[in-house]
Parts: C-alpha cells; sequence; structure tokens
C-alpha cells in the first residue's frame, strides 16, 4: 500500500558530492522536498486508478443489500465500512454463509476485485446473488470508493 520515504532515506539517495547538488542546509531542505515528493507519488497510485465520486455512484448497486455510514446496519448483507483488511465473515451480527464464513477471505483489493467480478465463483455457496461487475473504469471506481471508507463509516458522504 503506501508509503512514506524518510528524510534520511532521501540523504542517503543523494549523492555525497555533486555540482548540482546542493550543501549543508541547502542539501537538507532538498532531502526534505524530495522525501515528500517521493512519498506523494507512491501514497497517490492508491486511489489513482479509481475516481471515488465516480465509486459513489457505481456503490447505487450495492445499496440494495449493503449499508455504509457513521449509522449502517447490516441488511440483506452485511454493512461495508472498513471492509478492506477484514476477515470475509466476521462482521457482527451478520448471518453469513458457511462458505463465507469458512472461505479464509481477508478483504484487500485483488481480492475484492476477483470477488466482485463474480461472487458466486469466488466463494462457491455464498449468499450473494449480485451478478458482479464486468466493466473495469467501473470495478477501479467502486474499489477506490469503498477503500476510502473507515470502519467508523466516515467516508461515506
Amino acid at each position: 500500500m503506501a508509503a512514506i520515504i524518510s528524510v534520511r532515506a532521501a540523504l542517503s539517495l543523494m549523492p555525497e558530492r555533486s555540482l548540482l547538488m546542493p550543501v549543508g542546509e541547502d542539501r537538507m531542505k532538498f532531502a526534505i522536498a524530495f522525501a515528500a515528493a517521493a512519498s506523494l507519488a507512491l501514497i497517490g497510485p492508491a486511489f489513482a486508478e479509481g475516481d471515488v465520486a465516480a465509486g459513489r455512484t457505481v456503490y447505487n448497486q450495492c445499496r440494495p443489500c449493503h449499508q455504509i455510514g457513521p449509522d449502517a446496519a447490516n441488511s440483506v448483507g452485511p454493512t461495508l465500512n472498513g471492509i478492506f483488511g477484514r476477515k470475509a465473515g466476521e462482521v457482527p451480527n451478520y448471518n453469513y454463509s458457511d462458505a463465507n464464513k469458512n472461505s479464509g477471505l481477508t478483504w484487500d483489493e485483488a481480492t475484492l476485485r476477483e470477488y466482485l467480478k463474480n461472487p458466486r465463483a469466488k466463494v462457491p455457496g455464498t449468499k450473494m446473488i449480485f451478478p458482479g461487475i464486468t466493466r473495469e473504469a467501473q470495478m477501479d471506481n467502486i474499489i477506490a470508493f469503498l477503500m476510502q471508507l473507515k470502519a467508523n463509516g466516515d467516508g461515506a458522504e
């Protein structure tokens, strides 16, 4: 996922002597700027493939069965707040199929993409009757939207 480049790491990547390399205090300022830029470059791709706002629209396909937000409750399906990093079949007070409970899955981007493409192929015996998301742009967008949802429901609006 995302990574942060430390100033120390940035300094270690810079040559000791160069005609173009700043020295002294300017070297430290350069290292800080480099570390910040490199960190942003690494953090950005986490949501770069999809559009969160468009993903909110794609979520309308999920809405009949799944709730999100601070007041979300289990419905036909479990809440989706904080889905990334959660083990399948572990939302409290939801009656999962044995297939989901015993799937051994942890929801990360690759697993969720495969599941949302064809839930019954990924987890045979699941109760989820959703036909799947086949358009790559829609998949990118729903993933971006779900990735930014916090466990407490922040990010749903």
